[in-house]
């Protein structure tokens, strides 16, 4: 059964709301660009890729708001993925970044309403098209294994070990989803957020690709988790994505403001200070 929390959609800005500033996909290990703070935001999200070499990450350090971050993949590359994650979460400690990875965390919104903020990279279980097409969504996912580099206990983080890592992670945000907020006490909250890094429906596939093979590396299939949940931001596809979804519950705002790679072109018209309210 969902939460019971909030599945009000994201409005027009009213002085009561908590203004998200969003980015991903800012490849600073080889992009020239500054992330500036955008005016009256509330708190940034960052939702993963920022720099493979975690060097930029200082430039969050003493940012005008809180920080919330979602390690995307390329966080991982050429590193065991464990050690990764451990030395992720000693140098954002030391910035006084949020870093959520299969964790919570809650904030108080302008008029009090609590913000519980659900926060996984996600990677991705290649069922986007079904668990027949699976075995092809596999082999299609060899090519971004090979760019990664990354491992786990001595071995290559193949799409098997991708996968696994997915499942739990699935498992893990299906189960805090199910949660129900808890009265009178730290861990209530009004409203549900879901930061991963990788997209959760195919309708946040990359238009220049489509519904190939290769997409079920970009995009999870977990549009059935979307009851209860207010919004979710992910980035991962160098593209930028905003629609809703409807269910059962009622609707979920999914956002994406990934920048992507200037020589692709994927930067053009890119709005650094894109802000959302909740």
């Amino acid at each position: 059964m969902a939460a019971a929390a909030s599945t009000s959609n994201v409005t027009a800005q009213t002085e009561s709301d908590l203004k998200l500033q969003l980015l991903s996909d800012l490849h600073l290990e080889t992009e020239d660009y500054t992330p500036r703070a955008a005016p009256g935001a509330d708190l940034l999200v960052l939702a993963g890729d920022i720099d493979t070499t975690w060097s930029s990450l200082s430039l969050f350090a003493n940012w005008p708001t809180p920080v919330v971050f979602v390690p995307g993949n390329h966080e991982f590359d050429g590193r065991d993925v464990d050690e990764a994650l451990a030395g992720l979460r000693d140098q954002c400690r030391h910035l006084g970044i949020h870093l959520l990875e299969k964790e919570t965390w809650i904030t108080t919104a302008p008029d009090g309403r609590r913000i519980r903020f659900v926060g996984t990279t996600r990677w991705c279980d290649f069922d986007l098209f079904g668990s027949e097409q699976r075995p092809r969504s596999m082999r299609a996912a060899n090519y971004f294994v090979k760019v990664m580099r990354a491992m786990r206990n001595g071995q290559i983080f193949d799409p098997d070990a991708v996968r696994a890592e997915a499942l739990v992670c699935k498992d893990w945000l299906r189960e805090t989803l199910r949660q129900t907020p808890q009265t009178d006490s730290d861990a209530n909250w009004d409203t549900t957020v879901v930061i991963t890094h990788y997209g959760p429906s195919l309708r946040s596939a990359d238009p220049r690709y489509g519904k190939q093979p290769g997409t079920a590396s970009f995009c999870n299939a977990d549009d059935d988790l979307m009851p209860g949940v207010a919004c979710w931001i992910h980035g991962h596809l160098h593209c930028r994505h905003d629609y809703t979804v409807s269910h059962e519950a009622g609707q979920t705002h999914v956002v994406s403001n990934a920048r992507g790679h200037g020589y692709k072109h994927e930067a053009d018209h890119y709005d650094g200070l894109r802000c959302i309210t909740i």
